[in-house]
Parts: structure tokens; sequence; C-alpha cells
């Protein structure tokens, strides 16, 4: 079994709140999670439509058959229940009465923002990261093979192709969502506008050209996009928002959460193809960007993080935002280095001054060392570049400096 990160700071809130909800992608280990943590309470899924229409129907008859608190899976299924549970928890009094869980963003957080303020803590929860991975000991042998599968955990617990896996997971899940969330007519336009997404990742979005090129309106690619980020499937980078003279790019950068998910909608048929795909290196920089939100999320810490680019093209892919500095992250996808990995970080440093610490590259190999002053971390050691304790004088414990 594979130990989630995250459970020593859920623990952690639960002592603190009578509710705590996780919310992530469907499939993340939401649900396994809650029960990890959660002791002996019942565990009830609102996707069940009998215990659905209870909670509807009765809401207060509902609560009051779990004296102890419970785990609420998929609990954006019957929104009203929260208004209930509010007084319910503040009757108690205890902490950590109850564990939500839920899938959408929208349907689930403004539900409890709304009628639990004050009361329920926040995670959220995304599929494995390479460091748990490495932890269990399922890590891949190889990049090609880390990018091609993904993370979601059902890969990893059952005898099953990630192709096969991924392809039910579309038709089961997001596609439902969608229908939940939107009055989509043709289903099969939204699989294409999904699959332009896709080939967009890593890139700026532009939802002009995107709508054009699946021919909708510029308000429908808003809302699909939208639709996309509800159910966890893609997030926007902003950009930075100090431009030291220059005149920068404005729009985000769009993003998947999971390589594994990208590489199907991208029609990748195994890991090999990888090597000579074009799109290669935006899949590489997508995973690393992803493996940075985990690294944050499963902290509990708030994943600020940006791009810089200006109109002549200099850039630096993500800029993590540590108060009142800055920590730029270059992102190759070559397994060699070469002097040109380092190119944009010379040239974006002397613009920040003492702004900037802690420079840093991730790349497509394995060697992780200090060069020239930079942090650089082979794929397998993402989980380290914030990491600072070893910032002046190396880079984790494999390291070597150069």
């Amino acid at each position: 079994m594979v130990e989630r990160e995250i459970k020593g700071t859920l623990c952690s809130l639960m002592q603190g709140f009578p509710v705590v909800t996780i919310t992530g992608p469907r499939q993340s280990g939401k649900s396994t999670l809650a029960k990890a943590v959660s002791g002996d309470k019942p565990y009830l899924s609102l996707e069940d439509p009998d215990v659905r229409q209870f909670a509807l129907d009765d809401p207060r008859a509902f609560l009051a058959r779990l004296p102890n608190g419970a785990v609420l899976d998929e609990v954006q299924r019957a929104p009203d229940l929260l208004s209930y549970l509010q007084s319910r928890v503040d009757e108690d009094g205890r902490m950590g009465l109850f564990l939500l869980t839920g899938s959408q963003q929208f349907g689930l957080l403004s539900g409890v923002t709304q009628s639990l303020a004050g009361r329920s803590a926040f995670v959220e929860l995304l599929p494995f990261s390479v460091n748990e991975l490495q932890k269990a000991g399922q890590s891949h042998s190889s990049l090609d093979s880390m990018l091609f599968t993904g993370s979601y955990p059902p890969i990893y617990d059952r005898s099953i192709s990630p192709t096969a896996w991924l392809a039910a997971y579309v038709t089961a899940y997001v596609e439902r969502d969608v229908r939940l969330l939107l009055n989509v007519q043709d289903l099969l336009q939204f699989q294409h506008f999904v699959r332009l997404c896709a080939g967009r990742s890593g890139q700026l979005l532009n939802l002009s050209s995107l709508a054009t090129e699946c021919g909708i309106r510029h308000n429908t690619a808003k809302a699909w996009i939208s639709v996309l980020e509800a159910s966890y499937l893609v997030f926007r980078l902003r950009p930075y928002h100090k431009n030291f003279g220059k005149r920068i790019i404005k729009s985000p950068k769009l993003y998947f959460y999971d390589t594994g998910l990208l590489c199907w909608l991208l029609g990748v048929q195994d890991a090999e193809q990888l090597v000579v795909h074009p799109l290669r290196g935006a899949i590489f920089e997508t995973f690393v960007v992803s493996e940075l939100l985990k690294t944050k999320l499963n902290r509990g810490e708030q994943a600020s993080f940006h791009f810089w680019r200006d109109s002549n093209g200099n850039e630096i892919d993500v800029i993590a935002d540590l108060g009142v500095k800055s920590m730029p992250i270059e992102i190759k996808s070559g397994q060699t280095l070469n002097r040109d990995f380092f190119k944009a970080l010379k040239n974006w440093l002397p613009l920040v001054g003492k702004e900037a610490v802690f420079p840093s590259l991730v790349y497509g190999g394995s060697d992780s060392h200090v060069q020239n002053g930079v942090r650089v971390f082979g794929w397998d050691a993402v989980a380290e570049v914030l990491s600072f304790e070893s910032a002046t004088g190396g880079v984790g414990a494999r390291n070597n400096t150069r």
C-alpha cells in the first residue's frame, strides 16, 4: 500500500477543526485516505442513490444516525446537507467529527465555504507523487515509463494497462461530470475540445484560438475550461506579476494534473513513443509542475507558483513564491546537461538581484548536484526541489558538487 504524504497534515487538521474536507480528482484516493484516518467512523457515499435520497429527504434524521461523526463521500451530491451539518457540529463541539470528500471544486467548495465557514479545513489530494511511489517501492525505472503511466492510484493497485484504465476513466467520470455541470449538447465536440487542450499543455492559454479551432464560441470555451478545472483535470499557471522594466506576457499557461491522462489524450500508445514525441518537452514540463504542486499540497501549504515570460520570449518556467523571496525553476526534458539549460536562469537572475534565491533546474537525467550556483535535480528527485536544508552545500543525499 502506498503511504500518502498528506496523511500527517490531515490528522493534524482533524485536531483543530470539527470538519475536514478532502478535495481532488476522482480516483485520486480520497475515500481510501479518509477511511485510513477516520478510525471506526462509518463511511457513507452520497453517490449511492439510497443514501443520497435519505440525506436529502430527512437530513436531521440522517445526521442523527451518526452520533460520532462519519466519512461522507462525494458530499457535493447533497449540498443541502451542509447547512444541517453546521448546526450539528456547533452543538457537538468535538474536533475531527466529520470527514467530507468531493471531486468537483465548484459544487463542493462553494457549499462548504458558505455553510461551514470557519468550521472546516481543506486539503487537496492529487494522484500519487513520485516520492510516494519511491517510498512504496513502486517507482518507475525510466522517465518515459513514469510519464506514460501517470499517477492515478488504481493503475498501481490493479493488473491493468494505463491505456485501458484511462479510457474507462474518461468515459465513466469525466464525461459524467460534464453532464452534471454543463448541458453539453455535442459530447463529441467536447471530447475534441479536451484533446485540443491536451495539445496545449505547457503552453500559453489562448481561449479565442482554442474556440476557433474547436468550432465553438469564446464563452463556451471559457466555460468548458472551467469544467475541466472543477474536475481537477487541468489547472492554470498565472504569470509572475513583476515585469522588471520589460513588457511581460499576461496570459496564463495551461497544464494537466496527470501526464498519464495527457498521454492518453494525445494518442501515445506506449512509453517508447515518448522518446521522439514532438510534445515530449511539454509533457515533461507538465510532470514537473504537477509534482511541485503535490509537494506543496501534501504539506498543507498554499501552492503559490507562477511563470515569467517577456515579449521577447525570455522565460522562467516556474517561480515559487517564498514570501519576500522567489525561487526560479527551469525545466528541461533532455537527459544530458548542456550550458543552454542554464541560459534562462543566467539572463533572469541579474534582473531580480537579491530577490531570487535557490535557482534550480530539473532535467530528464538522474544526477543531482550543484553547478555554477544552480541546484540541479534529476527527474526522480523532483520532490527535493522545494527542500532548502542543504541548499547552500549540496542537493539531497545523493549529490555531488561540480
